[in-house]
């Protein structure tokens, strides 16, 4: 089972600030990433994604995985009733790869413009001590696990290699 964990912050610098210290707990065999990568909401609202190359396991879903996966969560509280048929198609079918609506909502409104977050695709962590750790960086967290089929899908569906 594999965990898509999102650590927000207030400021475009935070995610990138966190980095070293995701290298020192790879290091220390605390946490095993399948992938990651930086987003930074501009002040106007603009999205940039980062894919994280500097971390061990970094690169393994492809840029294209997180590109549609963040536009799809940042842009499904958007799209509204005027596409509504559509926007239940996206999150039914997200719904099946383990992102609930709930997941979409609470990381669209929670990297607020000037903010940023590190996502990460997580295979194996020491939980408990990896936040612990991290909480000096004072992140919002949020989270929702994938079981391995719900992965696989997730990573077929956004043309990411295996």
């Amino acid at each position: 089972m594999s965990e898509l964990i999102v650590f927000a912050f207030p400021d475009e610098k935070g995610a990138s600030e966190m980095d070293g210290a995701i290298k020192r707990l790879q290091k220390e065999q605390l946490i095993t990433l399948d992938d990651a990568a930086v987003v930074v909401r501009n002040h106007d609202g603009k999205v940039k994604v980062k894919q994280a190359m500097n971390l061990v396991g970094a690169g393994t879903v492809g840029g294209a995985f997180w590109g549609m996966l963040i536009g799809l969560l940042f842009w499904m509280p958007w799209l509204g009733l005027a596409i509504g048929a559509v926007t239940g198609a996206i999150s039914g079918k997200l719904s099946d790869y383990g992102i609930n609506d709930d997941f979409i909502n609470e990381v669209a409104q929670t990297i607020e413009p000037g903010g940023s977050a590190l996502f990460l695709l997580i295979s194996k962590w020491t939980e408990d001590k990896v936040l612990d750790q991290l909480s000096t960086f004072n992140p919002k967290v949020v989270r929702t696990s994938l079981s391995k089929e719900e992965e696989h899908k997730l990573k077929a569906a956004f043309g990411a290699g295996e």
